[in-house]
């Protein structure tokens, strides 16, 4: 009995209402330790920690950084659009039904600098201003009436190409000048043969009552030019992304999402 007594005496006492959940398990498992040992909580390894506990679950301020704000984005493709407005404002070289204009390198430039989804809300930007009213199409024109005229299937082609000239720019490698040079033209000259030139020729097929030999014909007129704007563009876009590496939205693959994404180098 004296033994008992002893027992309960060294047993951790604590009120019914304040007692630890860990002393409260001893007692039950019918441990007995003294008040010194109930402090000495272990803890846990860091494999076993919890989300809360692990430092990599948090952004770091680099990921953090990286985030670009909505009011940026909406500056960015204000500006592009602008751009475009000032270059088919620009004089035009009337050589045809549809005068040769400075647009197509406004809007391959757009889908080049800021990539795929922000050059093709600039461009959509753009048709959307000459729309309602703002006089920024070629010639100081403006209004639904543009849509029905002979260049209808190239305004309707120019957001589809910035997107597609983005969507391959953002692809590229981008670390030497060599390499950046020539790939961003081909990109560009490409976009602008998958969208601008058929679309182009079907318009004018269709407003001017042309075979679509003949409207072809009439579109090998914006041939060397295209070539041009988009060395232009190259060259434009190279300088760009070499001042501001991280202009372009940062691709991220499905299988590393949880990987950290290594910043974009600036073009040497």
């Amino acid at each position: 009995m004296a033994n008992l007594n002893t027992v309960h005496q060294n047993t951790v006492q604590v009120d019914r209402d304040g007692e630890r959940p860990y002393d409260h398990h001893c007692k039950t498992e019918g441990m007995t330790m003294t008040p010194a040992e109930a402090t000495q909580i272990p803890e846990l390894p860091q494999s076993e920690q919890g989300p809360a506990n692990n430092d990599t679950s948090k952004p770091t301020k680099r990921a953090a950084a990286r985030r670009r704000k909505p009011g940026t984005d909406i500056a960015l493709i204000a500006t592009f659009a602008a751009v475009i407005a000032a270059c088919a404002l620009l004089p035009a070289l009337n050589v045809g039904p549809v005068p040769i204009t400075l647009q197509t390198f406004g809007v391959i430039l757009a889908g080049a600098v800021l990539g795929a989804r922000r050059g093709f809300l600039a461009v959509l930007l753009y048709l959307a201003l000459g729309t309602i009213g703002i006089p920024v199409f070629s010639g100081g024109s403006a209004g639904p009436a543009v849509f029905v005229g002979p260049s209808v299937g190239y305004l309707v082609a120019f957001p589809f190409t910035a997107f597609l000239a983005g969507f391959i720019v953002e692809r590229l490698p981008r670390t030497k000048i060599a390499a950046s040079l020539p790939l961003i033209f081909i990109a560009g000259l490409a976009s602008s043969f998958v969208f601008i030139h058929p679309l182009g020729i079907l318009g004018m097929s269709k407003v001017l009552d042309l075979t679509l030999q003949q409207a072809f014909l009439a579109d090998l007129v914006f041939w060397p030019g295209d070539v041009i704007k988009n060395i232009l563009v190259a060259i434009v876009a190279t300088a760009v992304h070499r001042a501001f590496p991280q202009i372009l939205p940062i691709r991220r693959k499905a299988k590393n999402a949880g990987a950290t994404t290594p910043e974009p180098q600036p073009v040497a």
